[in-house]
């Protein structure tokens, strides 16, 4: 069957229920909001829903797990990815989804434009330096942020066989996509303060976790290109 819009957008979500108003409010025409659940407690299902986004559940904790289900659920030719906290606005979307629209990139990644003093806590941004110097180092790609907006294909992004069900989601989706020979590019994104406390940017224990799990997959990583700046 035919897909009934054009962009799929998958929000993983884990109470985020002050953001969700906001940020659904925000949709450009014709993009689907699709909100996966992953363990909230404060009602963040029932808020989407209510706000008529399509809502998933995803009990297995995890970035990655959230993410992934999101994109079996999507239906759309392309699928966009945006966190849920209202740190980065929808209404930027069409950023990243152009490009691939209009065939000139095979995924759009958006790299993050901090808006106001404390939006990207330092130590998130120190360790975003080092796992984008790392990841340059290993694949040769001229990437500088690996941000929580992007776009692709839903096809193309299934046939990458992506594993990681935590936080080595984006880095692994990038990895796979240049061994398939991918044409990756960044927009600058405008990031702002998020509503609520981060679970991973916004302690520092997730913040190392992140770096684990990232590190671990850079370390199984293979000489790639493909990157065009």
């Amino acid at each position: 069957m035919a897909p009934t819009h054009p962009v799929d957008v998958i929000f993983p979500c884990l109470d985020e229920a002050a953001a969700l108003p906001w940020l659904l409010g925000r949709m450009p025409e014709s993009y689907r909001a699709i909100v996966v659940d992953n363990g909230s407690t404060d009602g963040s299902a029932d808020v989407a829903r209510t706000l008529g986004a399509t809502v998933i559940s995803e009990p297995r904790r995890g970035f990655g797990s959230a993410a992934h289900a999101g994109l079996l659920a999507a239906t759309a030719p392309i699928v966009a990815f945006c966190d849920a906290d209202a740190s980065m606005d929808p209404a930027d979307l069409p950023l990243v989804v152009d490009p691939v629209a209009a065939g000139r990139a095979d995924a759009v990644l958006g790299r993050r434009i901090p808006t106001a003093r404390g939006a990207w806590p330092l130590h998130a941004r120190i360790a975003n330096r080092y796992l984008a110097s790392r990841l340059r180092r290993t694949t040769g790609f001229a990437l500088t942020d690996l941000g929580p907006m992007r776009a692709m294909s839903r096809e193309a992004m299934l046939s990458l066989g992506l594993t990681d069900r935590r936080s080595g989601y984006p880095l692994e989706l990038v990895l796979r996509a240049g061994e398939a020979g991918w044409r990756i590019t960044e927009v600058g994104i405008p990031y702002s303060p998020r509503v609520g406390r981060s679970k991973v940017t916004g302690t520092l224990r997730g913040t190392l976790n992140a770096i684990q799990d990232m590190s671990r997959l850079l370390a199984g990583a293979t000489q790639v290109g493909g990157f065009s700046a």
